[in-house]
């Protein structure tokens, strides 16, 4: 067996990494036939199909079609479900009038209600919200479906609310835990998302404070496949993505899990998230994490989940959940110090680490980090050049991303099996270990001081530090037992530099070739016995160009791949001119029916640019014919003066269907108090005035933006000092361009789709107004200044 033990543990580190991405879901999709107590992913299918046939944003005529299917397959299962409906005003800005849906199972005891949360509402303009997040409705209610069928009673309330407005600014959650009365009651929410159409669902938690009660709790639901680590959550805190959850958890105290999953993230946002495109194995993950926490939760003590100790985990194969508190992060960083010291000593006692093969050890790592790292860094921003298409996808993952991550990860095992191939004999390999380990020490280290969440990576010293025991000891260790000792890295590190450029964009490459190097470093054990390294670089290397090929070769856009696109008509009413404005860079034949790069206008509309996820402006932007479309109606029903500040009503009534009004600021002044539809968006009597900055910095003074719905108007109420002037920009969208009457675009060919995360497909009015000073009246007259007397004027530029 030795003869050939370098080919047999080749293949079972192989096999090792195939084993961690396989076994962290089931692959036995339950189908029509599943017994009725429990969970059909066939069955939840159904549910995406009809949530997810159309566009369903809040506004739309899909919208409310999603609400009666809903509501309808709550009634079907014998519940009540209700709707609440109001306006909300997010963080961020945004505002709407979501529509929940709620539901709750009757529990036998008398404390905190478990909830299921998931949002029905799609992105903006064209996404189809299969995925996201027509497929946590699915789970919710398939599972729902299938715990009512036991028969059983709860000892806890199962509250359900399907949340709308999320996709707005998590409208619907702020509704909820504002205004419902069942949000004081809940006691820890699940909360079932989406960023892409597969791959595994992650767990991470929402917590105000520590997280070692949850995790328990977690743990002993039974979870049969989880997904998660510390290090995620870690991450997903410093992102500027939100969930409903992080809305309950800042505003409510509500404990909860998010179950999300990311894989095929081109789809995210786009007209391609369909149903057709959702992976079978992720819906069943997120049943399969469902079934077991809602059976537990709802028979558990969840009225205090609060805890005083954090606790580090991570999901491996085999031992599915490993954690262990805070506490212990410098007891074991100190104690692998001191054995790694220990060692260091005992080797070179030994006469088995020696100097001079320790410093080529560390040249040959730093030499492999620094030509992974740099090269994937600089190609990949060389393939951006050479395919200037990639720039269209603005999330930064594109379709053939999968490819770009196997080949730099590829490249990266080639280049240190070449460099590693210098070194002939294994004599010299307890020294060569040194290197790898007091990275992964440093990295330890620093994990412990910024970012405590990544500390479980001291596993990957520690295991280290047994080969180089081993290694020390045995001048020709088993090969298996070298295999063994590398697993626990395999399993640790083999996902996260998989899906690390998924979640974060392919611009984040070279810390997945950086990885690689790191990984490769700590299976010398193993690899260094290997006489043919050359050989098996040169393999390696041919692979990962075979990989580069075929990402050549979906590197453009099909009617599968499509090409993400976008248009706009924007009239100007002040300066009486109309533009075609774009947000492409790369200009196609449908753009081009419009567009014109040598007579680019567009900068004279970027100052006060609509707002987009990603910060893109207009790209391009020409001379447009001038079309009749009508201007909202402006009102102001209230202009007084009370101790020196000015109290002004104003509202903006739109005439003709829209879907959005953005609002801009020209001026800088300070609000006392700004009131939208009835809401509180600023009250200086309440706050220390950041709440005003956070409003006019949101996108280039941007105050709000309202989606509207049944085309009502926007309400506002404000109050301001007597000498501030006001000025302010209206931007008035309808996403209707390729149907209004006024326009005959043709349809978009089948390798074209309209561009997410942008205003799109849209035809917008834009019209300056200001406040001019206030006149004083005579004190028999009344405060309130009729319409056709009204003080705001127009502005011009």
């Amino acid at each position: 067996m030795r003869k050939f033990s370098s080919l047999f543990t080749f293949v079972l580190l192989i096999l090792s990494i195939f084993f961690t991405f396989y076994t962290s879901k089931s692959h036995s999709i339950s189908d029509l036939d599943t017994p009725d107590q429990e969970f059909s992913t066939l069955r939840a299918l159904e549910h995406v199909k009809n949530i997810g046939k159309a566009p369903h944003y809040l506004g739309s005529p899909a919208h409310e079609e999603a609400i009666a299917y809903i509501v309808q397959e709550l009634k079907n299962m014998g519940l009540q479900p209700q709707v609440q409906k109001g306006f909300s005003v997010g963080k961020s800005g945004n505002c709407s009038e979501p529509q929940n849906i709620l539901a709750k199972i009757k529990g036998s005891g008398g404390g905190k209600a478990v909830m299921l949360m998931s949002h029905y509402d799609s992105s903006q303009h064209s996404s189809l919200g299969a995925s996201d997040a027509a497929s946590g409705v699915a789970t919710i209610l398939e599972g729902i479906r299938a715990y009512l069928a036991t028969n059983k009673t709860p000892k806890n309330d199962i509250i359900l609310c399907i949340t709308d407005g999320e996709e707005l600014g998590l409208n619907g959650a702020d509704l909820f835990v504002k205004k419902h009365p069942w949000a004081k009651n809940v006691g820890i929410t699940l909360n079932f998302e989406a960023r892409g159409s597969g791959g595994d669902s992650y767990m991470l938690i929402e917590t105000n404070g520590k997280n070692g009660k949850l995790m328990q709790e977690f743990a002993e639901a039974g979870v049969p496949y989880p997904a998660t680590n510390s290090l995620a959550y870690s991450i997903y805190k410093m992102l500027p993505n939100d969930t409903d959850l992080t809305v309950l958890r800042e505003q409510g105290d509500i404990e909860g899990f998010n179950f999300a999953f990311i894989g095929d993230h081109f789809d995210y946002h786009t007209a391609n998230d369909t149903w057709q495109n959702l992976d079978l194995s992720t819906l069943q993950h997120q049943g399969s994490y469902l079934m077991p926490l809602l059976s537990y939760f709802s028979e558990s003590d969840i009225s205090n989940l609060k805890s005083d100790k954090d606790y580090i985990y991570f999901s491996t194969p085999v031992f599915k959940l490993i954690k262990y508190p805070f506490s212990w992060i410098y007891g074991l960083l100190i104690a692998t110090i001191i054995i790694f010291v220990v060692l260091l000593f005992y080797g070179k006692a030994a006469y088995r680490i020696n100097l001079k093969d320790v410093l080529l050890g560390f040249g040959s790592l730093f030499s492999s980090i620094l030509l992974a790292g740099l090269f994937t860094f600089g190609f990949w921003e060389l393939l951006k050049i050479i395919y200037p298409q990639y720039n269209e996808i603005q999330h930064g993952f594109t379709y053939n991303g999968y490819y770009y991550i196997a080949f730099f990860v590829f490249l990266s095992v080639a280049i240190c099996f070449k460099i590693y191939a210098r070194f002939k004999k294994s004599q010299n390999l307890p020294s060569m270990m040194i290197a790898p380990i007091c990275m992964w020490l440093v990295i330890s280290t620093l994990a412990a001081m910024y970012l405590k969440g990544a500390s479980y990576f001291i596993f990957i010293a520690i295991f280290g530090l047994v080969s180089l025991f081993v290694l020390i000891r045995q001048k020709r260790p088993n090969p298996y037992l070298m295999v063994l000792l590398s697993l626990p890295s395999i399993f640790i590190l083999a996902q996260f530099i998989a899906m690390f450029p998924v979640a974060l964009g392919l611009k984040i490459l070279f810390v997945s070739s950086v990885l690689s190097v790191l990984l490769f470093g700590i299976l010398l054990p193993v690899i260094g016995f290997y006489k043919r390294k050359n050989l098996v670089g040169n393999m390696t290397l041919v692979l990962s160009l075979i990989l580069l090929i075929t990402a050549h070769l979906k590197s453009d856009f099909t009617e599968e791949r499509q090409k993400p696109n976008s248009l706009v008509y924007l009239l100007d009413t002040d300066q009486n001119k109309a533009v075609w404005a774009t947000y492409d860079n790369l200009l196609d034949p449908w753009t081009q029916n419009y567009i014109d790069k040598t007579s680019n206008i567009a900068d004279t509309y970027n100052k006060n640019a609509l707002q987009s996820k990603y910060g893109r402006a207009f790209t391009f932007a020409n001379q447009a014919p001038i079309k009749t479309i009508p201007n909202p109606r402006i009102d102001i029903s209230k202009d007084t003066i009370v101790n020196g500040l000015r109290h002004l009503d104003l509202c903006i009534a739109p005439q003709r269907d829209i879907q959005r009004i953005d609002l801009y600021t020209q001026t800088i002044f300070n609000f006392d108090t700004l009131t939208v539809n009835g809401e509180t968006a600023i009250d200086f009597e309440h706050s220390d005035g950041e709440i005003y900055n956070a409003l006019t910095k949101r996108w280039r003074n941007r105050l709000l933006t309202y989606f509207v719905s049944n085309n009502k108007p926007l309400e506002l109420k404000m109050s301001f000092h007597r000498d501030s002037l006001p000025k302010f920009v209206i931007y008035e969208s309808s996403y209707d361009l390729l149907q209004n009457k006024h326009f005959t675009i043709p349809p978009r060919t089948k390798d074209m789709m309209p561009k997410p995360f942008i205003l799109n497909d849209a035809v917008i009015v834009k019209k300056n107004y200001a406040i001019t000073q206030y006149q004083e009246k005579p004190k028999d007259s009344i405060s309130t200044i009729p319409e056709e007397t009204s003080t705001l004027n127009e502005a011009t530029d």
